[in-house]
């Protein structure tokens, strides 16, 4: 691989602020774009040679080759360009982003790896460009950038653009309305800035919002001492509570001390459940302990996905004032009506 940009490269990042930062009076400073939720990749092609790199360094092709295979088909012959990898699987009656989908195509199977690729195909959505041609765009700044990456990449094929505005009130829209697609927030980038790889130089919004749930069990902590992670539920409309996620990263100190607290609620002293309660099961390890559903926790969350929270999620402090029967699912904010091909480029 003979490019003006070759691999590795550590794909160019963002720093968390609170809000959408807006444009100064005397013109605009910002470009906007959604966040995606999938996995950061850049894609590499040189003629028939094609490399897809995660931000960490690993190898993609092996578990997505339809994207090898659109990147031959539809990339110009020597390109570099920087985007997330998703599925869209049709959710709730619209197009959306799927996590769960994505994170099952990273399997060491080839056959499983060519099977699913056919059931849930994924999707590249491109938001920058490194290369074009002979050309290094890295030093150059964003709107050169945004045109390449649009020459590069045509609407309609498995390789996709983001929409982007340099209108804030159109940004905070989409901070808001973008997330029933399975979205994540909303990215802004300097129109002066280059491209720096491995270096905070953009901005992201994501969504942050807080929860009441029911503790239902703990997992001992992988040293044996101490609580690892409490696991939540939320009530249903049928009455009935389900698991939704866990809470962990616990002072030492604290992790005894929870521990402590739950072991006389123990259901059953002398006996743990067994099984997958949750998406961040340690491998090997589906042992939990239930306990009596009596202590209610208000937890910090981003998003919610399949009825669960997409990730662990921020313990901040007890609620005794409330009752585990009224912690369910309408306190939750989840937008699921925005179809995710309405947040690409020439949709």
């Amino acid at each position: 691989m003979d490019l003006p940009i070759n691999p590795p490269v550590a794909p160019m990042l963002a720093k968390a602020v609170a809000a959408v930062p807006e444009q100064p009076d005397d013109g605009p400073v910002w470009s906007y774009e959604p966040k995606w939720d999938g996995f950061r990749a850049l894609i590499f092609r040189d003629g028939d040679e094609v490399v897809v790199v995660s931000r960490s360094g690993k190898d993609l092709a092996r578990y997505f080759p339809e994207l090898v295979d659109a990147a031959r088909a539809e990339l110009p012959e020597r390109v570099v360009v920087d985007g997330e990898v998703g599925v869209v699987r049709e959710i709730g009656g619209v197009r959306r982003l799927d996590w769960d989908s994505l994170s099952q195509r990273i399997h060491p199977a080839a056959s499983r790896i060519d099977k699913l690729a056919g059931e849930t195909p994924a999707t590249f959505i491109g938001f920058d460009a490194l290369a074009l041609g002979d050309a290094d765009l890295t030093g150059e700044p964003f709107p050169r950038r945004r045109d390449a990456l649009r020459h590069a990449i045509a609407p309609g094929g498995s390789l996709q653009v983001s929409r982007v505005t340099q209108d804030s009130a159109v940004a905070r829209d989409w901070f808001s309305a973008f997330e029933g697609a399975g979205l994540d927030g909303v990215v802004a980038k300097s129109l002066d800035g280059l491209y720096v790889p491995n270096k905070r130089e953009m901005v992201k919004i994501k969504h942050k919002r807080t929860a009441d749930c029911v503790v239902l069990g703990y997992r001992v902590h992988k040293s044996g001492t101490g609580l690892g992670s409490m696991l939540l539920g939320l009530y249903g409309d049928d009455g009935e509570v389900r698991m939704v996620g866990g809470s962990s990263a616990f002072a030492d100190k604290k992790r005894i001390e929870l521990q402590e607290m739950f072991e006389p609620m123990r259901l059953d002293p002398d006996n743990v459940a067994q099984g997958e309660v949750s998406r961040w099961r340690s491998a090997g390890n589906g042992e939990w302990i239930p306990i009596r559903p009596e202590l209610v926790v208000e937890v910090a969350y981003d998003q919610m996905e399949n009825g669960r929270f997409r990730h662990t999620v921020k313990f901040l402090r007890w609620r005794p004032d409330r009752d585990p029967i009224s912690c369910g699912y309408e306190q939750l904010e989840v937008p699921l009506t925005y179809d995710v091909h309405d947040v690409l480029e020439g949709s």
